[in-house]
């Protein structure tokens, strides 16, 4: 008489050790899905701001001092790319980060930020996206570190009109987006 034998059961030590080992890379997937989410969202935000004004908006620069010609260094800019407007758009961007949600993608458990509402306000498709609290506050603390930490760059990128800024940012200058360049851009 043959007995059939179970499978061997996994004794609680090695199962915790397994845990262990798979716990840092799904946590550092999580924070680089979220950092990623979030530069990406910090750029749209802020695109989408600068487009917001007049374009015939100037603000003068340079020296104000008289020169000994009796001249003056001062140059008219257009205020929506200015770095005055842009330092004070990086200032409150971040705040922003309470309209988007996280979306979970089921076959390759990534992450990805969504605005819940066009900046129209019109709604938009939330199907599988979690709304709440601690999104909000992860994706608007990844996005301070990142206005602060990248500030040179972003102001460089978007003062001077850059093409594909968030790719520029996010990917290439930053390694913030490496496992993201498959992203569609309509994304976030």
């Amino acid at each position: 008489m043959r007995r059939e034998r179970s499978p061997p059961e996994l004794c609680p030590a090695l199962a915790l050790a397994l845990a262990l080992l798979l716990l840092p890379t799904a946590c550092a997937r999580r924070s680089q899905d979220l950092h990623c989410g979030a530069c990406r969202a910090l750029v749209d935000e802020l695109e989408w701001e600068i487009a917001q004004v007049d374009p015939r908006r100037t603000l003068q620069v340079g020296s104000f001092r008289i020169n000994p010609d009796g001249s003056q260094s001062v140059v008219e800019v257009p205020y929506a790319r200015s770095e005055a407007h842009l330092t004070e758009l990086l200032e409150r961007v971040c705040e922003k980060m309470q309209d988007y949600g996280e979306r979970l993608d089921p076959g390759t458990q990534r992450r990805s930020y969504v605005r819940l509402s066009a900046q129209d306000g019109t709604r938009l498709d939330l199907d599988g996206v979690r709304v709440d609290g601690d999104v909000a506050a992860s994706l608007k603390f990844a996005c301070e570190s990142i206005a602060e930490e990248y500030e040179d760059e972003l102001l460089e990128l978007l003062s001077h009109q850059a093409d594909n800024v968030k790719d520029r940012l996010c990917s290439k200058r930053t390694d913030l987006c490496d496992h993201a360049l498959h992203i569609p851009h309509d994304e976030l």
